[in-house]
């Protein structure tokens, strides 16, 4: 994501949060014991507990969570070969990432429809809050859009008019909530890279709450007009304990494409030049340190293939590293790197540098 967009938007919330900490705690309620949290001795969330159940014996699903997406959410087809997606839909994608995401949804102040399912470590649909009923699931955003599951066995529209969240319908499959969506319209992207789709979209989800404060998701996509097959895609969440939602509305005061300019092959116009022989000594992989971005360390890959060097975050494919002196890089879809070196000049780790701080990653013999 554009640097500048994403500073803007974390200077605007800092500044809510800091001018009025009070109202915001009121009335968001952002530390509130969550009720019936099965509780450790020393009082924290004891997330290992088994999964709560309804009325009717089903799981509960119910709570608010972050989702856990770091791979899927950046390239929905990293698990795909580059022949299985078409070449127009391919030349999309560059098309998108050359233009920084000015188009996304994100820049649109717009819904994210069929993303929201592998979204994570964003303002706008990074968590979700779950209101199960036997009749009805919703699943709420935090930029206030929606999704309603249907469970009282109505058949999903054949021919539905396209909407930005599409209609969905759901059915218990033994502990596995199975939801089914279709007629999503085809202004939205897959992902953050740019992946299209096209109005023939069906998703089919898996939810498997597996303890108290975690749950599995499968995510199975079909749009065979872009797309050679089906796929699925493996995502996470995590119970957000003793905390709620707080709503975030994109177009309040929005100047993000004032700032998104550029292009993202700007990036070679200040390379430097770095020996090989010094690049070849960051090959390796790290993995994150406390302080983490999210709840689980990310991992970073980096190769050095034909001269160029590459990072690998989270397996979502080789972003080219761009040389800004011998150990600072920029590539990482605007993230920048640092590489870390010990008192005999051994390379022991990077920083991946943010607006929100610089993130310690250590190498791994």
């Amino acid at each position: 994501m554009n640097k500048l967009v994403e500073k803007a938007r974390s200077t605007r919330l800092l500044v809510i949060m800091i001018a009025a900490p009070t109202l915001v705690l009121q009335a968001q309620w952002l530390n509130y014991p969550t009720p019936g949290l099965p509780r450790l001795p020393n009082g924290q969330p004891n997330l290992s507990a088994p999964a709560p159940r309804t009325a009717d014996g089903k799981l509960d699903l119910s709570g608010v969570w972050n989702r856990l997406s770091p791979k899927y959410r950046v390239n929905i087809a990293s698990d795909l070969k580059p022949e299985e997606v078409q070449p127009w839909a391919k030349d999309l994608v560059r098309e998108r990432t050359e233009n920084i995401g000015k188009d996304s949804m994100v820049a649109r102040c717009l819904p994210l429809g069929p993303q929201y399912t592998t979204d994570a470590d964003s303002t706008g649909g990074g968590m979700m809050k779950i209101a199960q009923t036997p009749g009805l699931i919703i699943i709420l955003n935090p930029d206030l859009t929606y999704r309603q599951v249907y469970m009282d066995g109505r058949p999903l529209e054949a021919a539905p008019n396209p909407s930005w969240m599409g209609y969905s319908v759901g059915r218990w499959d033994g502990d596995t909530l199975v939801v089914e969506s279709f007629g999503f319209n085809d202004r939205t992207w897959l992902d953050t890279s740019g992946h299209p789709h096209t109005e023939a979209l069906r998703m089919t989800e898996r939810y498997r709450r597996r303890d108290f404060g975690h749950m599995d998701v499968e995510v199975t996509l079909q749009d065979p007009a872009v797309y050679a097959r089906s796929w699925t895609v493996a995502v996470k969440a995590e119970l957000a304990a003793d905390t709620e939602l707080l709503e975030y509305v994109c177009n309040e005061n929005t100047r993000d494409l004032e700032h998104w300019v550029g292009k993202a092959s700007d990036e070679t116009k200040s390379e430097v030049k770095v020996a090989p022989e010094i690049l070849a000594k960051y090959v390796g992989t790290y993995v994150e340190q406390p302080k983490l971005w999210r709840v689980v360390p990310r991992v970073v890959k980096i190769t050095f293939l034909d001269g160029v060097l590459y990072g690998d975050m989270d397996g979502r494919g080789m972003e080219r590293q761009f040389a800004r002196s011998e150990t600072k890089f920029s590539g990482f879809s605007g993230l920048a790197i640092e590489f870390i070196k010990d008192t005999q000049g051994a390379v022991t780790g990077l920083f991946v540098k943010h607006v929100s701080g610089d993130y310690r990653f250590a190498r791994q013999k």
